[in-house]
């Protein structure tokens, strides 16, 4: 009964010896493995310090690599500055530069004695020009001076210009109707009335030939005369006769 209660009693001291044993090993081995790792990673700082291999935060790589890229670009940036900033300076680029006036130079308007006028319609001269004593206009009743010639047409037949010139006025009055005055330079000017649906405005320059527009229905002050166009020349301002232009 001793000998088998000792038995028990060895075999429960080797059994906690053994267990005693493999407890402290386990310990020491996870105490190995810890001291691995730390050296491990000691040896993982040291390389990524050395530039050896990178950074296994990829995070922070993309971050330092955009940070280089942004550095570079505002280098190159700031001496392109440097360059050209003389000539930024001496340019607002806030705003436009300054337009010149452009001058509109027109050809000048020539006119003189020798000069021959285009007849502007086509018809039989009703009332002559007569500065030097007066004319029976038939439907006034009258002896009149007459500074201008009345030529017969009919109405809607197309009035041309007599030379080339500027339109400088377009007016109504109760004797000849609807009146253009044309500038033919050196004080020359030509007088068109009794007109209807012109083809200009005022301001515009015209040419020998062109039609400025159409004879209309007569005024009271040439019923009888019938339908024609009024045409008057005159010279600084002063009736000249147009026969002595007129081809």
């Amino acid at each position: 009964m001793k000998k088998r209660s000792m038995i028990i009693a060895v075999s429960c001291l080797v059994a906690g010896v053994i267990g005693f044993a493999s407890v402290a090993a386990t310990e020491k081995a996870q105490e190995r493995r810890k001291e691995q790792q730390a050296r491990q990673e000691s040896s993982q700082i040291a390389e990524v310090t050395s530039g050896i291999v990178e950074p296994r935060d990829t995070k922070s790589t993309e971050k330092k690599k955009v940070e280089v890229e942004t550095e570079k670009v505002d280098q190159e940036v700031a001496q392109i500055q440097e360059e050209i900033g003389p000539e930024l300076e001496e340019y607002d680029m806030g705003e436009e530069p300054a337009k010149q006036p452009v001058a509109v130079v027109e050809d000048a308007l020539h006119f003189s004695e020798d000069t021959n006028l285009l007849w502007p319609v086509k018809g039989d001269v009703l009332l002559n020009y007569s500065m030097d004593a007066t004319i029976y206009f038939p439907t006034l009743d009258q002896y009149r001076y007459n500074p201008a010639i009345v030529i017969s047409g009919n109405v809607n037949d197309r009035v041309t210009l007599v030379a080339k010139g500027k339109i400088t006025d377009i007016s109504v009055n109760e004797e000849t109707g609807c009146t253009v005055t044309q500038d033919l330079g050196d004080g020359y000017q030509a007088v068109y009335g009794q007109l209807k649906d012109l083809n200009f405005e005022e301001g515009a320059t015209v040419e020998a030939g062109q039609v400025i527009g159409y004879i209309g229905e007569p005024t009271k002050y040439y019923s009888v005369e019938g339908s024609n166009l009024y045409f008057q020349l005159l010279k600084d301002g002063k009736p000249v006769n147009p026969l002595d232009y007129l081809e």
